[in-house]
């Protein structure tokens, strides 16, 4: 639930979240970037570096750091999670207006945070993502990447080009009314418009050549996240209705089934009234298709009803989002 909160409500202005693995000799660098950037345009800050399990020494570069600067916050993984578990945690610990997320790579340029800033606080977006128009990637990463966004823009209905920047600005309301989990991360635009934030906006970034290390990512997150996003597609429009998806599908299986049977049936006594030759109905093959689409069908009924009770007992079940509200 979301109360209209006023801007003393909130100790600095802009939360920055940075989920890394393995980025300890980008770290000092970027940090250096970030004070020299927010200070420059009078913005008070902090910085949450999320270690999502990293191998190398980048837990004890966050110490220094957070040693020397208060506005820097860190914290650490046992193992690797993946980025949505370490951006929902970065989430919930922000204290700031507007939250920014940005990748430790040095590929997202800190340059792009005030203006991502303005976006939101001034224009009252509700959410910002960044646009790599001009990439440094290879093709294959960027060719798969193009038809990963198509399928995206044109499932969700959200004119984004790049759902996947790391990139983003959000208004504070946002991040604390949704749940990010497994990697749907990429889908943050799509949850948050699910959630009833539709003020989303997109802002051309640079994109950075890579300076330390190699990427984490490889080729097998197009696959799994068109698998993601059937699966968010599917539970953000269903999940309080879920009779009304699989009983459509098994009214509608158990339809087609029965017509078959009724004309095959009829076929039968037709034929045996004139006294045509006639096959059984248990000898023609579509008398079995006719079966597995009944069967088919009283299946998705009942599990559809299954979902209906354990939505019903669910915790969740009138967990409504209200935008604002005023005592």
């Amino acid at each position: 639930m979301n109360k209209l909160r006023s801007e003393a409500d909130f100790p600095v202005e802009l939360s920055v979240v940075i989920p890394l693995l393995d980025e300890a000799e980008s770290l000092p660098e970027l940090t250096r970037w970030l004070a020299r950037v927010l200070e420059a345009h009078g913005l008070s800050y902090e910085v949450l570096l999320i270690d999502d399990g990293s191998t190398d020494d980048s837990w004890a570069v966050i110490e220094q750091l957070a040693a020397a600067d208060s506005r820097l916050r860190g914290i650490r993984f046992n193992r690797n999670y993946g980025k949505s578990a370490a951006l929902q945690v970065g989430f919930q610990a922000t204290r700031g207006r507007v939250v920014c997320t940005m990748d430790a790579d040095l590929q997202d340029s800190p340059e792009e945070l005030p203006e991502l800033y303005r976006l939101i606080a001034e224009e009252q977006y509700d959410l910002v993502s960044g646009w790599k128009q001009k990439r440094f990637d290879p093709l294959s990463k960027t060719i798969p990447t193009k038809l990963f966004n198509a399928a995206t823009r044109w499932i969700s209905g959200i004119p984004l080009h790049d759902f996947n920047c790391g990139l983003k600005a959000y208004d504070q309301r946002v991040i604390k009314s949704i749940e990010v989990y497994g990697e749907m991360h990429r889908y943050i635009p799509v949850i948050a418009k699910w959630a009833g934030f539709r003020r989303i906006g997109e802002k051309v970034v640079q994109h950075q050549e890579r300076k330390y290390g190699h990427t984490k990512f490889g080729l097998e997150r197009f696959v799994y996240g068109f698998l993601d996003l059937a699966s968010i597609a599917f539970v953000s429009r269903f999940r309080r209705r879920p009779m009304h998806f699989f009983g459509t599908l098994g009214s509608l299986s158990f339809l087609i089934g029965m017509l078959i049977t009724f004309w095959l049936v009829g076929e039968k006594v037709y034929l045996s009234l004139h006294n045509l030759r006639a096959r059984g109905v248990t000898e023609q093959p579509l008398f079995f298709l006719a079966l597995v689409a009944v069967i088919v069908g009283v299946l998705l009924f009942v599990t559809g009803f299954l979902a209906e009770l354990v939505q019903l007992n669910g915790p969740r079940r009138n967990d409504y989002l209200v935008r604002d509200s005023i005592r």
